[in-house]
């Protein structure tokens, strides 16, 4: 296990349980950003990061039930919270590290991450892995249930220009590994950033 693997276990596991009880509010806003990935019926999807499988309801509405929903995260205690609150059900939850995920070249059609990219370890290798499982023309989704100056302020700090989700840098990062962001929203009630898999 890597220092890094370490760090997300240990961020993690002892916030599992209570995780949810903590967001009790954010479903609405998980279905609206699933609604917005362009995806059809029969689509495959990937929440990369699933942690208690929030979007895996919202995301299997899309999909449909012919679809293929997958919930990857590297912790196990979100993935038995997920159980536990009977998201299993949504889709097959998968113990992986999103910089090394078990699935093909161009498999899907899309990735969904919440919270995803300020716990990514190498944030330009792993957008680029998360680019290597989806096909040509299909999306990624970065998304959190609020925008950056609400989620600082939530933690007590303010918004700095070297966050990565700061517009100018998460283009550059996206631009370089694959993707092109299409759409950015950082609102008080919703951050999300829409980027389409480049040839």
């Amino acid at each position: 296990m890597t220092d890094d693997h370490t760090h997300v276990l240990d961020f993690f596991t002892p916030r599992a349980a209570g995780w949810d009880s903590r967001f009790p509010d954010d479903g609405p806003a998980y279905a609206a950003a699933a609604g917005l990935l362009g995806l059809r019926p029969g689509d495959s999807v990937l929440d990369a990061g699933c942690g208690t499988g929030r979007a895996l309801p919202a995301l299997r509405a899309v999909v449909g039930p012919r679809g293929t929903v997958l919930g990857a995260d590297l912790t196990p205690a979100m993935l038995e919270a997920a159980v536990r609150a009977g998201r299993a059900g949504s889709g097959t939850l998968i113990r992986a590290d999103v910089a090394r995920l078990p699935l093909r070249d161009g498999a899907l059609d899309a990735v969904f991450g919440a919270g995803l990219i300020s716990h990514l370890a190498r944030p330009q290798a792993d957008t680029a892995e998360l680019a290597r499982v989806v096909r040509p023309g299909g999306v990624l989704a970065l998304f959190h249930p609020i925008g950056r100056a609400a989620l600082a302020a939530r933690h007590g700090r303010a918004v700095t220009d070297d966050d990565l989700r700061a517009e100018p840098r998460l283009r550059a990062l996206l631009a370089g590994s694959g993707w092109r962001l299409d759409s950015y929203t950082d609102e008080d009630d919703r951050f999300l950033a829409l980027a389409v898999r480049q040839p």
